[in-house]
């Protein structure tokens, strides 16, 4: 994972510093309404589905990824677009490399296609190594793939397929591709990055990296934007609006820019300490607009934005009391107290992901999978619940005797515990026994004792 901009950044710095004295509406992004209680994980996390609304590319299974592409000012009349792509770990087969660790590898095709003109196409062949196995099975954006492709101005159609060279699985996505010259005095629209150091010439090559998703943590991320003004008249301002989904103004500044050089630089830091929920759009100038696209999520890890739904979904992760704070909490403390408890249920506060609500939403997104077959979502089904609180048993057994329904065990070896769900009415719905549920109740104790803080 890339770290955030460092003291190599170069261009004119302005720090945004949002500070909205109301925490806005708690709204997931794409929605005004409250989620129904059966409503399915899938749904809920369906990233594909929610980076779409905003105007990402996005791959979804077996090889799903997040893409999008800045157009910048190129040499002469061209335009230079640069595509990036954000993948997960564990969407890639690794496989053991001796005593180095851990390698996968893939392979990003693009095709540009425009009427009249022979198509461009690149093909890259790409290799993660990591070190240890836990990394295999991350699932935050722990992979960055960028290509930088020189246009001509046009309408194109833009399709790229990335495929795991161990699996031979695929996943495409397309979408238009709209490519207009700048004039001088036009700006970039608003790009997303992690870190850059500036140009001065429209010559000159991009170096940096693109933030593909755009998706901020809340009470943690900060989320880096650049605009780039060519050839720009000195003293000339642009205003810069962020508004919310409900259409309110959270913020606003003029961006000035000086014209000392051909490419002129401008980048801004938003923290959203106090930014409602949901879609953001940051929108440079008056007439014509540009406009980019932003998420504020709960987490940059997964994309949940509704509050209430994250209390909802953290059923099985333990801290009864904290949750407990969170359920009943009023509408001004929800900001202080959800960030009060992603940092105390952090493993290891050194760094910005918390490992233990990352885990926990990883298994909740396998078990609404795997167990989607009772007529509910997978992960409120009872082999959903254990799975959600115990991962993966050692070992999963038909253990059916004639004549006395389907039964399954499961066996945890860490845990010295079998735990038994039976289908009694022969349609598929497994229920722990008795015995089996007294015995995961007293584990799960334990379970969150060991997490308690």
């Amino acid at each position: 994972m890339l770290m955030p901009p460092s003291a190599r950044l170069l261009g004119v710095l302005a720090s945004l510093a949002i500070l909205t004295t109301a925490c806005g509406s708690w709204t997931r992004a794409g929605t005004q309404d409250e989620p129904a209680p059966s409503q399915s994980l899938t749904s809920v996390l369906d990233e594909a589905a929610v980076f779409r609304r905003i105007g990402r590319m996005a791959g979804g299974a077996p090889v799903p990824f997040i893409g999008a592409v800045a157009l910048l000012p190129g040499p002469a009349d061209s335009v230079l677009a640069v595509l990036a792509l954000s993948l997960e770990n564990r969407a890639l087969g690794f496989e053991r490399q001796g005593t180095q660790g851990f390698i996968a590898r893939y392979r990003v095709d693009i095709a540009l296609r425009a009427e009249g003109r022979p198509p461009i196409t690149i093909g890259r062949d790409e290799l993660v190594r990591v070190t240890t196995f836990q990394e295999t099975m991350r699932n935050d954006e722990s992979v960055l793939f960028q290509e930088p492709i020189t246009l001509a101005p046009g309408r194109y159609q833009l399709s790229v397929t990335v495929r795991d060279r161990r699996s031979d699985q695929q996943s495409r996505a397309e979408q238009p591709l709209v490519v207009e010259a700048f004039a001088p005095g036009s700006t970039t629209a608003p790009i997303f990055l992690y870190e850059l150091t500036a140009r001065g010439e429209p010559g000159d090559p991009f170096r940096g990296f693109l933030n593909p998703r755009g998706a901020i943590g809340y009470g943690g991320d900060t989320l880096t934007v650049l605009v780039e003004g060519y050839r720009m008249s000195a003293g000339k301002e642009v205003p810069l609006r962020i508004v919310d989904a409900r259409d309110s103004v959270i913020f606003e500044q003029q961006i000035r820019f000086t014209g000392e050089r051909g490419v002129e630089s401008q980048l801004l830091r938003f923290r959203p300490d106090s930014a409602p929920l949901g879609v953001l759009r940051f929108v440079l100038g008056d007439e014509p607009r540009q406009v980019s696209s932003a998420l504020v999520s709960l987490s940059s890890s997964w994309i949940v934005s509704n509050y209430d739904e994250m209390v909802a979904l953290l059923r099985h992760f333990g801290h009864e009391d904290a949750l407990s704070a969170l359920r009943g909490a009023p509408a001004r403390d929800r900001p202080r107290l959800w960030r009060d408890f992603y940092h105390n249920t952090d493993p290891n506060p050194a760094t910005p992901e918390n490992e233990a609500l990352d885990a926990y939403f990883g298994r909740l997104a396998i078990a609404d999978q795997r167990f989607n077959d009772e007529g509910q979502p997978g992960w409120r089904t009872e082999r959903g619940e254990v799975y959600v609180v115990l991962g993966e048993p050692d070992e999963v057994l038909d253990a059916s005797a004639a004549n006395q329904g389907r039964v399954i065990r499961w066996t945890y070896n860490d845990y010295r515990v079998v735990l038994f769900f039976m289908d009694e009415t022969g349609f598929g719905r497994y229920r722990l026994t008795a015995q089996s549920r007294g015995d995961f109740e007293r584990v799960r104790a334990r379970v969150w004792r060991g997490t308690a803080n």
